[in-house]
């Protein structure tokens, strides 16, 4: 980062952030690419130059953009959404053609679908390939928005390239923090013109940066880097959720599902065992009331995830 090439990158003269849009692109099939300082940055882009005003946005209703971007599409775009159920972290076509087939009976009219992939909420579960392509022919002529914050979590454990994963969606975006170890920043691609008017949407935004090289040599690394690691935070979090599915067998959690970087439960009293898990050096934390959260990511080692499991086998809540 120090010894970054930097520019003007809201005149587009940063060589170090061109550079990584470029390789992003690339490696999600895409044309172009914008650098923003966060995934939700990057979701509201996507909303704004996709969806016009007072359109419905498909989208689950545990989804990042729906439930923790604290109601910015509504306020940054006017959409509002069509939430449908996501249980199991993906979409049911039929709700999609549903909200398409409402318009002719006074609903608004569609205007994105979007879906997560991986998704949190539901365990970090990644979409195959079968399902990204139900959910793209029931969008009809729609355009689909990927939320990738953990797109490559997906590629890494479905084998599936995340250009073929990216090719069901208009747009797609990705943190580059998270498990890629960056300490900021995210990237939305797509078409060339959609990108172009995401380029508007960021300086709007307030997400148009000067030399944002030093920014974006960290997400190079991310990307050259630290994608095939994301194997070993999957390895642990599985061990996590075997530790806390004996713990909490009433949790309605199966460590089977657990094929990402996410463990996520029900507890009666969330706060109280997050509480009793920093006291034993472990962070959690909460996503919706009643549900606990582990992530597993590059700083924490086999040691840590075996201190983690100490600790839940130790909490008498």
């Amino acid at each position: 980062m120090a010894d970054a090439e930097v520019g003007d990158d809201g005149y587009g003269e940063d060589p170090t952030v061109n550079e990584l849009e470029a390789l992003y692109a690339e490696r999600t099939g895409k044309a172009a690419a914008v650098f923003v300082p966060s995934g939700t940055m990057a979701n509201q882009i996507a909303v704004r130059v996709l969806a016009g005003p007072g359109s419905a946005v498909v989208a689950g209703r545990r989804q990042h953009i729906v439930a923790y971007e604290f109601g910015a599409a509504s306020r940054n775009a006017g959409v509002q959404f069509h939430t449908v159920d996501d249980g199991d972290g993906v979409l049911d076509p039929a709700d999609v053609h549903w909200a398409r087939e409402a318009a002719a009976h006074h609903y608004p009219t569609a205007g994105l679908v979007c879906i997560e992939n991986t998704h949190m909420a539901a365990c970090g579960a990644p979409w195959s390939i079968e399902q990204l392509s139900t959910i793209r022919a029931a969008a009809g002529d729609l355009p689909v928005h990927l939320d990738g914050a953990r797109l490559f979590n997906a590629q890494v454990a479905t084998g599936v390239d995340a250009a073929d994963i990216a090719g069901y969606a208009t747009t797609v975006m990705s943190c580059l923090s998270k498990g890629l170890c960056a300490p900021v920043g995210s990237l939305l691609a797509g078409p060339t013109d959609v990108i172009d008017a995401g380029r508007i949407e960021r300086k709007r935004l307030g997400g148009s940066m000067r030399q944002a090289g030093v920014l974006a040599a960290a997400g190079l690394v991310a990307l050259t880097k630290m994608v095939d690691r994301l194997a070993d935070d999957h390895l642990r979090a599985r061990r996590l959720a075997d530790a806390v599915a004996e713990r909490w067998p009433g949790a309605g959690l199966d460590p089977a599902c657990v094929l990402t970087n996410v463990v996520t439960f029900t507890h009666p009293a969330p706060l109280a065992l997050v509480d009793a898990l920093s006291k034993e050096g472990v962070l959690a934390g909460t996503i919706a009331p009643g549900v606990v959260r582990l992530m597993t990511h590059h700083d924490v080692d086999d040691a840590g995830i075996e201190q983690a499991c100490r600790a839940i086998a130790r909490i008498d809540r």
